[in-house]
């Protein structure tokens, strides 16, 4: 745990125990924040003065509407003066007059005024207070929430709005080994969603979560109370969630989701912390609970799986089967939670946020709030962002392809912060040095968190060290990209460009390095190396040494304050292109990374083809590919497989109707699931899962015109189209090279 004491990052208010804060409902009480802090089992409550601001440029809040008290800050910043307010009414009055007398939008950069529009940030920025300081992630108390539910006969996946769609099962569980299942074999509907806000009230959880929680969890029980009638009661003031449409940006990848409020306590989908542990990781199969729990060593060996198309029949056929997968799945959920809450939880005793932001915001903004709130600390104005432009990124290149032998992986220990930090590059108008204090103080902790990790011998353990370290390294190296972000209030594009035109000097030298000393290298990605050390370091009894010696004149070459870690070891590589390899590591485990080899878009024969495909090239058996690929072939054309292998399953993300009207004006391109939706006898709405798979007997279709339903798929009369997926299968081989047997070129067709 870091040390509290450095205000710079954890803030001045040393209160300890803050589990959540709210602003005191109604108009009376807009001027005041609620704080709830925990002591052990307890949560009391007090309230506190909230005084929300406005942060401007001279003159600008002259002729505010409503009664402002101003301050003028110190230092060279535009935005040199604070208004405040009696209460957060008046300060968004002010936000909307200052927004049309300027012209400029809130959220606008060039913007004379700067005021956030979340009361709980605002109050904590001011306050210097944060949440959880002085607890163990241990101490808050979680609740993991997964609900079961039968699906009308004829449709694919369950949807709120249908009458018959009911809950029949709600799970809860928390950190301390408490299950409950209430099933809908005991209840009804509504005395589930009853007993489930009674729960809630008893047991106070600070956090719910669950997977996929804001996307299904939280909307179908709302929805379903809704339709019974029954109060949600579950806010600390025994008020009901509200709910609003949102986005998150996680990498590449930018997700709409129903933010969900619940009153005094936080909600975080643990979907979305496995989806930003993806982004540097890379190693997931897929995002689903199963895949995650399985990845991370949590599912159990008796876990009880069910089909979720399956659900409905199973549940009127074994119930009690149901029952088990939900207490499975919401167990899976607090086992990955206690593994991937752990850095959210540490940055939340820093951050000024509430802890359910913290969940869902980008690096770079958290990097902003923490240097606004210093600058208000010392009564400092604030500057514009800087004026965005392009600048070259990261050095990136590949030297070799194929199945290479014996690699190992070094990494530039932070290059950019070290870089930052080493030679001093900083926004130019951070006039306070703000900027590199913060940096430093978070890379000694993302050093420390490494090491413990790997001195870790417990795998669960090593996991939470893993998670730590990585949350932490994603939010070190955001300091470069909070240079080049355009919206940052400390943006500044020409020290971006000297940090990587100077990584990507350094990292030249390093392959320099490594060739002149006999070093092959196969690629690099900005801060890390594969390459095959020299041979000297495999081949005789005293490799081992020479191995050392080798890493330590690495090393040793380096500037001062850059340092190397040598992280990894690989039986063999296969490199296909930039950014897309697999690895066999010398335990046996496989790792895929990059798009092209396990793209999420590709039918399952064609994943599972690729994972046996590249541990076949990785083990060296390339003489078995052929076999592979006959396999495939012969289970295609002799139709051996369930329909859900050969299936694509996607969620409608708009009613049918709306795609409709996208279609007549030509906005959009037909897609197979919305097409089957609109030609289906029952109606299918937007959150609706579509299943379907290819008729027909040509290998050129068009999939939206040959697409059918997979429930209805009749394995007596199977229909799918062979030369298609055939056709799907040898694209395949072609784009990876997998050749063909003599015998197979003429047996199958």
């Amino acid at each position: 745990m870091m040390d509290a004491g450095d205000s710079i990052l954890f803030g001045e208010d040393p209160e300890e125990g803050i589990v959540a804060v709210e602003l005191v409902a109604g108009a009376s009480g807009q001027g005041r924040m609620s704080v709830f802090v925990r002591d052990g089992a307890h949560v009391t409550h007090h309230e506190e003065p909230f005084e929300p601001f406005v942060v401007a440029t001279e003159g600008t809040l002259d002729g505010c509407p409503v009664p402002c008290s101003t301050t003028t800050l110190a230092g060279k910043g535009p935005l040199n003066t604070l208004g405040t307010f009696a209460n957060w009414n008046d300060c968004r009055k002010a936000a909307a007059w200052l927004s049309k007398e300027s012209g400029y939008s809130p959220s606008d950069g060039g913007a004379p005024y700067l005021s956030p529009n979340d009361p709980v940030q605002q109050y904590l920025m001011r306050s210097g207070k944060t949440h959880f300081l002085g607890m163990q992630a241990d101490d808050v108390n979680r609740m993991q929430v997964d609900i079961e539910c039968i699906t009308t006969p004829g449709y694919d996946f369950c949807n709120a709005d249908r009458a018959g769609d009911e809950i029949v099962a709600i799970a809860m569980a928390d950190p301390s080994g408490w299950v409950e299942v209430l099933s809908g074999t005991e209840m009804d509907e509504a005395t589930i969603l009853r007993r489930f806000s009674e729960i809630v009230q008893e047991r106070d959880p600070d956090v719910i979560e669950g997977h996929n929680i804001f996307n299904f969890d939280l909307p179908y029980i709302v929805a379903r109370a809704a339709y019974r009638e029954v109060r949600l009661t579950l806010g600390r003031d025994g008020s009901e969630p509200s709910g609003r449409p949102s986005r998150i940006s996680i990498g590449e990848r930018s997700l709409a989701y129903t933010r969900f409020e619940i009153y005094g306590r936080h909600v975080v989908d643990t979907l979305f912390l496995v989806q930003a542990y993806d982004i540097t990781h890379r190693s997931l199969a897929g995002f689903g609970l199963k895949d995650v729990a399985i990845h991370f060593g949590v599912a159990a060996e008796d876990r009880t799986y069910v089909e979720g198309s399956r659900i409905s029949d199973i549940y009127r056929e074994d119930t009690e089967r149901i029952m088990r997968y939900v207490r499975d799945d919401v167990c899976e959920t607090r086992d990955v939670s206690r593994l991937l809450s752990q850095s959210s939880f540490v940055q939340a005793q820093a951050l000024p946020y509430s802890y359910q932001n913290i969940c869902v915001r980008g690096t770079a903004t958290k990097v902003d709030a923490l240097m606004m709130r210093e600058y208000l600390r010392r009564g400092y104005a604030l500057p514009r962002p800087d004026t965005a432009r392009p600048f070259e990124g990261g050095y990136t290149d590949m030297f070799r392809t194929g199945v290479i032998l014996n690699v190992h992986h070094c990494d530039v220990r932070s290059l950019y912060p070290s870089l930052m930090l080493t030679r001093n590059l900083a926004p130019r108008t951070d006039e306070c040095g703000v900027f590199l204090d913060l940096l430093r103080t978070l890379r000694d902790f993302r050093v420390e968190t490494k090491a413990k990790m790997q001195a870790a011998t417990d795998a669960q353990e090593r996991a939470q060290y893993d998670a730590l370290q990585t949350t932490f390294k994603i939010l070190i190296n955001s300091f470069y990209g909070y240079l080049g972000f355009g919206q940052a209030r400390f943006s500044d594009f020409d020290a971006a460009e000297r940090v990587t035109a100077d990584g990507r000097e350094l990292l030249q030298q390093m392959i320099d390095w490594l060739k002149a000393h006999g070093a092959e290298p196969i690629e690099i990605d900005t801060d890390g190396i594969y390459f095959v050390p020299p041979a000297d370091c495999l081949a005789d009894g005293e490799a081992e040494a020479h191995l050392a010696a080798f890493r330590k004149a690495f090393a040793a070459d380096l500037p001062p304050g850059i340092d190397v870690e040598f992280d990894g070891e690989y039986r063999s590589m296969y490199s296909y292109k930039m950014k897309n390899y697999a690895l066999l590591a010398k335990d046996g485990t496989t790792t895929i990374k990059g798009g092209a080899l396990k793209s999420r878009g590709l039918e399952p024969f064609q994943r599972d083809f690729m994972k046996r495909m590249l541990r076949l090239r990785l083990e060296g058996r390339e003489s078995e590919l052929p076999a592979l690929r006959t396999e495939f072939e012969r289970a295609i054309q002799h139709r051996e497989w369930p329909i859900e292998k050969l299936a694509k399953r996607e969620m409608l993300q708009e009613s049918p109707k709306s795609y409709a009207s996208k279609i007549g004006r030509g906005a959009r391109s037909r897609a197979a699931a919305y097409e089957l939706a609109l030609k289906a006898e029952r109606e299918y709405r937007s959150g609706d899962y579509v299943s379907y798979y290819v008729i027909g007997d040509k290998k050129s279709v068009s999939v939206h015109q040959s697409a059918k339903l997979t429930s209805e798929w009749d394995p007596k009369s199977r229909d799918e189209n062979v030369a298609y997926y055939q056709g799907k299968l040898d694209a395949l081989c072609k784009k990876f090279e997998v050749p063909e047997t003599a015998e197979t070129q003429g047996e199958l067709f």
